[in-house]
C-alpha cells in the first residue's frame, strides 16, 4: 500500500486540509446538508473526524482496534475546537515515527504508521470537500499529486480490501478502465472478488468500460462525490460494469 506522494507532504496534506475544515465550519449552521451526502451535516462531518482523529491515536497507543475513546466535543467545546485539538494530538503521534515503522492498522498488508499518514490525509480531503460544499463556499481545489494518490487509494484500498472483508463481489465478471493524468488503474469484477491495481494504460484499453476525468474531480467521483464534479468526469462503454463499479464503490467507501 505505497502512496504515490511523499510520506512527509502526507502529513502537511493532513494538517492543512484539517485546517480548512475548521475554518469552513466556523460561522457555519451546523445543521446545513453535505450535497450529494443524504443525512450527513457540517456539524456532524466536523465532529465525526474528531473522533476518527481520536480512535486513530487510541488505537496505535494500545495496539488493539479501539471500543471506547472520546467521541463527542466536551460540554461547552465547539466542534471545530474538538477537531483541532485532534488533529494536534495525533499529528504529534505520527511526526514522532518514521512512516515505515511498524504501527498497528486494520490493513494486514501495511502495518506502518505510513498507512495512517496517508489514510487520515484522505479522510480530512474529502470531509473537507464536504464542509466547504455545506457552507457554500467555493471548494479549495484539491492539489493533483493528492488526488492522483487519492484515485489509487480508493481503488487499491478500499475497492479491493475492503470489499474482500465485507465478503461483497460482484453479480457478472467484468472490468473497467480508471484513467487520470497519465495514471490507469484496471478495477476486475468477479463474483467471487473485485480488485484493482495500476495498469499500463495501452493495457486498460481492453477494459469493458472507462471512467476518466481530472484528478480532483475523478477522486471525488470515487469517492461519491458525485453532486460536486459528476459533469467533469466522462463514462464510456459497458453501462452495466459501469453501474456495478459505482455500485461497489459506494458499499466500500459508505
Amino acid at each position: 500500500m505505497t502512496a504515490l506522494i511523499d510520506a512527509d507532504r502526507l502529513l502537511d496534506v493532513l494538517e492543512d486540509e484539517t485546517t480548512l475544515l475548521a475554518a469552513a465550519a466556523t460561522g457555519t449552521d451546523p445543521d446545513r446538508p453535505v450535497p450529494g451526502c443524504p443525512g450527513l451535516t457540517a456539524g456532524e462531518t466536523t465532529r465525526h473526524l474528531g473522533s476518527v482523529y481520536r480512535m486513530v491515536l487510541t488505537w496505535i497507543r494500545t495496539g488493539d482496534r479501539p471500543t471506547r475513546w472520546q467521541r463527542q466535543p466536551h460540554d461547552g467545546q465547539s466542534a471545530e475546537h474538538y477537531l483541532r485539538d485532534g488533529l494536534r494530538a495525533l499529528l504529534g503521534e505520527l511526526e514522532s515515527h518514521p512512516p515505515d515503522a511498524p504501527c498497528p492498522t486494520w490493513h494486514p498488508e501495511d502495518q506502518t504508521y505510513g498507512f495512517w499518514r496517508r489514510r487520515m490525509a484522505h479522510e480530512a480531503t474529502v470531509h473537507r470537500v464536504d464542509v466547504q460544499g455545506a457552507a457554500g463556499e467555493p471548494i479549495t481545489p484539491v492539489p493533483e499529486d493528492v488526488a492522483v494518490d487519492g484515485v489509487d487509494e480508493v481503488l487499491t484500498l478500499w475497492f479491493t480490501h475492503r470489499l474482500a472483508v465485507l465478503g461483497v463481489s460482484g453479480t457478472r465478471a467484468t472490468t473497467v478502465a480508471v484513467r487520470t493524468a497519465g495514471h490507469a488503474w484496471l478495477a476486475e469484477v468477479t463474483t467471487d472478488r473485485t480488485t484493482a491495481a495500476p495498469a499500463p494504460l495501452l493495457s486498460a484499453e481492453s477494459a469493458a468500460a472507462t471512467v476518466t476525468g481530472p484528478p480532483q474531480e475523478l477522486y471525488l467521483w470515487l469517492w461519491g462525490r458525485s453532486a460536486v464534479f459528476s459533469s467533469e468526469v466522462e463514462r464510456e462503454g459497458d453501462l452495466d460494469a459501469l453501474t456495478q463499479l459505482w455500485a461497489l464503490l459506494r458499499l466500500a467507501t459508505r
